[in-house]
């Protein structure tokens, strides 16, 4: 059974298969996987990480992962938080933290947690004081009285964004640990948007001023 056929392996995509001209012609590095270069490489990862082990992949996103950290509360079990996970590490975020309940549902991170760093607080409070001591400001995004248009905010390079529970958003706790308020520009009838959608948006956001073009 190859890895991709066992439970909890990333889901396929087209890929590639294994190596071209046999073991022969394997490429004589650390970075690559046995496995995947026998049988292919049929993962979710951009063409540059073909064959590689996970554990280089990782090690390669630590060298050039952006100063910028998402963080979402979890008080009942949110959907969101996997699709979160997995834009994060589209667009390179340093971490992601979870909020409150410790569980939550992987599926929508697509194992894209596998090559993230996440990390767990217990509450707002336990959260605040690691940003603190890393001196990061915390952005909280929520349509909310006194929230800054995002489009007219002055965003931070270093940073944690912080969004709230899918529903009811953002608690009072967030938004007073929080050094601004910010909202994202809307113009339809709907009061607010999915919570996994405002994270791609405001996370591209920060991209678009302070990212390089991708290699």
């Amino acid at each position: 059974m190859s890895s991709a056929d066992r439970p909890g392996a990333e889901p396929r995509t087209s890929g590639v298969g294994p190596w071209p001209g046999g073991r022969d012609a394997w490429p004589d590095h650390e970075r690559y996987d046995s496995e995947l270069l026998e049988l292919g490489d049929t993962r979710n990862v951009v063409d540059r990480y073909r064959y590689w082990t996970m554990d280089a992949i990782v090690a390669d996103l630590d060298t050039r992962r952006h100063p910028f950290s998402v963080a979402i509360e979890n008080w009942q079990h949110d959907m969101n938080i996997g699709s979160i996970v997995r834009t994060a590490n589209a667009f390179a975020a340093r971490t992601v933290h979870v909020i409150g309940r410790r569980h939550w549902n992987r599926r929508g991170a697509m194992v894209t947690d596998r090559y993230q760093h996440v990390l767990h607080h217990d509450t707002i409070q336990d959260f605040a004081r690691w940003a603190a001591a890393e001196g990061l400001p915390i952005v909280a995004v929520d349509n909310l009285p006194g929230a800054i248009p995002i489009t007219a905010y002055d965003l931070p390079e270093r940073c944690v964004l912080l969004f709230g529970q899918e529903g009811p958003g953002l608690t009072d706790e967030a938004v007073a640990a929080a050094g601004a308020l910010v909202a994202i520009d809307q113009y339809g009838s709907t009061r607010s948007i999915n919570a996994s959608a405002a994270a791609a948006i405001v996370m591209h956001e920060w991209v678009r001023r302070w990212a390089d073009p991708p290699a």
